[in-house]
């Protein structure tokens, strides 16, 4: 679909499997993800996703910048610009991943589930991978460093003292 058939007060999903195949639908910014599910169910490409078929419409994910979206929140809660296409991935999953103390995500038995942000390898871009964590230097912390430091400027005092 182009952007000249996209309602101005419409968002067009190009909405992708983990097989890679792709479908837009045109949703109102008040639909939620529950809602795009069930639509998306009940409207099901059979000529183009035959072999992906669920067996119902409450197992149908969102995925959103890496994230999984609850049933509940809306395309306009999200801030999806009206008009345009927004792509998201649309994957089967019988529940989401619990949050734990940390934010992070605790799986439900799902291998997939154990990837950071808990979204399928399949659908990881390798270019967005996030480098590991390095401190940003190479030497001791601050506090160890601090007797060195003093210890320098007693050095450097003497040396001026001598001189």
């Amino acid at each position: 679909m182009s952007a000249k058939n996209i309602p101005g007060d419409k968002i067009n999903l190009r909405l992708i499997l983990v097989s890679g195949k792709t479908k837009e639908f045109v949703f109102s910014p008040v639909d939620s993800a529950g809602d795009i599910a069930i639509h998306v169910y009940d409207n099901w490409p059979e000529a183009d996703w035959a072999s992906e078929c669920v067996s119902r419409a409450e197992i149908l994910r969102l995925i959103y910048q890496g994230r999984f979206l609850h049933s509940s929140v809306t395309l306009g809660a999200l801030g999806l610009p009206l008009g345009r296409t927004t792509v998201m991935h649309l994957v089967p999953r019988e529940h989401l991943p619990e949050p734990n103390s940390h934010g992070e995500c605790v799986p439900h038995g799902d291998p997939a589930a154990d990837l950071p942000g808990a979204v399928p390898a399949q659908l990881r871009d390798p270019r967005r991978a996030r480098p590991a964590a390095r401190p940003h230097h190479r030497h001791a912390p601050r506090a160890a460093r601090a007797p060195a430091r003093a210890q320098l400027a007693r050095s450097t005092a003497k040396e001026q003292r001598r001189l």
